[in-house]
């Protein structure tokens, strides 16, 4: 079948058989391999990418049904070789170790920015919640994705939790 849609921001059209997942679709035929496949079952959320600004687990999808919609992948958020606020914010507070879920949760923080400016706490691990991680025990991700926030809003972001003051007891 032939399809056309907006991958980060180019325009894309090919042939696809109808049962390719758009997880497939993005890194074998496009070579976008920051786009993780994981589990293929949706459990995992390394493949979240957004589809017309909403995320997506792309390992549900078949590329037909992407047809005219826009994809952004975790390749299409850096502008100009400058980071985006969620990528700069697991750079700065440590939200990655081996780095396999780390597209996938940056994908997922990225749709929960455009959507809330001042997420809570509560908020930030609700919208998470669909990716896994085996290695940080989320902590650090949480506060890169607070670290973003307030980026984005154009405050100073919170200091690292290794940097504030000890309490004497």
């Amino acid at each position: 079948m032939k399809i056309s849609l907006t991958i980060n921001g180019r325009e894309v059209s090919a042939d696809v058989e109808p049962r390719t997942l758009l997880v497939h679709f993005l890194r074998e035929d496009q070579g976008l391999t920051g786009t993780h496949i994981g589990c293929e079952t949706s459990y995992c959320g390394a493949c979240t990418v957004l589809v017309d600004g909403k995320t997506v687990k792309s390992c549900t999808m078949f590329a037909v049904q992407a047809d005219g919609a826009s994809i952004t992948t975790v390749e299409g958020l850096a502008d100009n070789g400058q980071l985006h606020p969620v990528q700069e914010g697991f750079w700065e507070r440590h939200g990655l170790q081996c780095g396999y879920c780390t597209p996938g949760m940056i994908m997922s923080a990225v749709g929960l920015l455009q959507e809330k400016q001042s997420p809570s706490e509560d908020e930030i691990r609700h919208a998470i919640e669909g990716n896994l991680c085996r290695c940080t025990g989320y902590h650090n991700i949480v506060r890169a994705i607070e670290y973003a926030a307030a980026k984005m809003r154009g405050e100073e972001p919170p200091p690292p939790d290794w940097e504030e003051e000890e309490v004497s007891v």
